[in-house]
């Protein structure tokens, strides 16, 4: 997993993963397995999938990248605590799945918590055959 800087503010966090070292072979099989990950965290809420790339198709003047073949995110909150109501624009979580043919580029925004961070970086590492 490597973590980055994207557009020079935001931290995130990405794992490319070659179809032949998943354990998953589709978007919508990662996304299950993501959504379950969620549910079953007793910190978690599940809020829905996003198909970003069919929406962005969608629009008049929407552009995807060639390569991108799907692209599919999971939303959902930790939020065990709201100390101010700024902590809200730092909600909620993503992960993000992009299919790029061989492979999947699976992506993340740091969150303000370390715990957090090592609980979705866990479960997105174990989707690979080989860690």
């Amino acid at each position: 997993m490597k973590q980055t800087l994207f557009m020079e503010k935001y931290p995130i966090f990405t794992l490319e993963v070659e179809k032949s070292e998943c354990i998953y072979s589709t978007t919508d099989a990662l996304i299950t397995y993501f959504k379950e990950n969620i549910t079953s965290d007793p910190t978690a809420i599940l809020i829905g999938e996003f198909d970003h790339a069919a929406h962005t198709r969608s629009l008049e003047n929407g552009e995807v990248a060639a390569d991108i073949l799907e692209a599919k995110m999971v939303v959902f909150c930790f939020g065990q605590k709201l100390p101010t109501p700024q902590m809200m624009a730092a909600r909620p979580r993503s992960i993000n799945i992009a299919d790029m043919g061989d492979r999947f580029v699976i992506t993340f925004l740091e969150a303000p918590m370390p715990a957090i961070n090592a609980t979705i970086e866990g479960w997105i590492k174990a989707v690979m055959t080989v860690i």
